[in-house]
């Protein structure tokens, strides 16, 4: 019997670089890979479903039918925060997908299967995360397709790979995660795009890509940290404009407090809200790691919340693979 453990790295999601109806591409999100957290998950052929894990056992489900096989016993050996805005959702839906394909000696492509799981749908940076990792934007949707319906699962393609660097391998990133309420998903997370969507000032896209282009792109080619972590503040903060009336604010509670708290710190080169948090970033490299970690706690101090800091490298290769027995 075949026993396949897939490990998968979190994701860091800085926004979208057009949430307007008015321009040609829709959503197009922007992020990286981390190394860390993981989700590790392991199969084994079976001729049923075997999976303690409520939030695993609907994935093991779908990739079942998807790929016609009989069954997978699966275990969650770890697993990510769940909607903190690290991706936990995707990362999970295709480490299973990958595991039950090669318990049963399948080879698979995640990204044309993971709209069957009903993984990106909006954003390709997840999908991008598991199987490359680095510095990743993706070329978004046609706004035509745009529906204020969510579309059935499996009734659109993941966005493609727009472009792609390595992570410089002296860059790091404090990842803050506040105890603090989940992330939106699911049903309210879509409801929440469709009105943003439907109202969002197209001059915001506009802005934001000259910040691409312009300054973002550049850093990551030139690899100054410094530089990156001041666009990717902005992209943050302009995306946050988008957001405002869904979330409270630029940034949702208690994010803002935070961002502010890790952006005053000389240490970090910018910060912001992944996703919908409550997971917060902050930009460094490894000559200000400590510094930056410190700073992590102190913006938790500073805000009287509990929660975790971890420093964590950029992750510049897909998930890994591996057969026991």
């Amino acid at each position: 019997m075949s026993r396949v453990r897939v490990s998968t790295g979190a994701r860091l999601h800085f926004g979208f670089l057009n949430l307007s109806l008015a321009h040609q591409r829709l959503y197009g999100g922007l992020g990286v890979g981390l190394d860390e957290p993981r989700t590790v998950v392991a199969a084994e052929p079976a001729t049923e479903i075997d999976c303690p894990d409520a939030d695993a056992r609907a994935y093991v489900e779908r990739a079942v039918d998807a790929l016609d096989v009989p069954g997978a016993a699966v275990a969650v050996e770890s697993a990510l925060p769940r909607h903190a805005g690290l991706g936990s959702g995707t990362q999970l839906a295709l480490a299973v997908l990958e595991a039950v394909a090669r318990a049963h000696d399948r080879t698979v492509s995640v990204r044309e299967l993971a709209p069957r799981l009903g993984r990106g749908g909006r954003s390709g940076i997840g999908v991008a995360a598991f199987e490359d990792g680095g510095v990743l934007v993706d070329g978004g949707h046609p706004t035509a397709r745009f529906t204020t319906d969510r579309p059935a699962d499996g009734d659109w393609t993941v966005p493609p790979v727009a472009v792609r660097h390595a992570v410089p391998d002296d860059w790091r990133f404090v990842v803050v995660v506040p105890d603090a309420d989940s992330g939106r998903s699911g049903e309210e997370e879509d409801e929440s795009m469709r009105s943003v969507v439907e109202r969002a000032d197209p001059g915001v896209a506009d802005r934001i890509s000259g910040v691409l282009s312009r300054r973002l792109l550049p850093a990551v080619a030139d690899g100054s940290a410094a530089r990156f972590g001041e666009a990717v503040s902005e992209i943050g903060r302009l995306n946050g404009a988008w957001y405002a009336d869904e979330q409270g604010g630029v940034y949702r509670p208690p994010v803002g407090e935070l961002v502010a708290s890790l952006e005053d710190d000389p240490a970090c080169y910018g910060a912001g809200q992944s996703s919908w948090g409550p997971a917060v970033y902050a930009v460094t490299d490894a000559d200000h790691a400590d510094a930056a970690r410190a700073a992590g706690r102190a913006a938790l101090d500073a805000a009287d919340v509990a929660g975790e800091v971890r420093l964590v490298r950029g992750r510049n290769e897909g998930a890994t693979i591996r057969r026991n027995g």
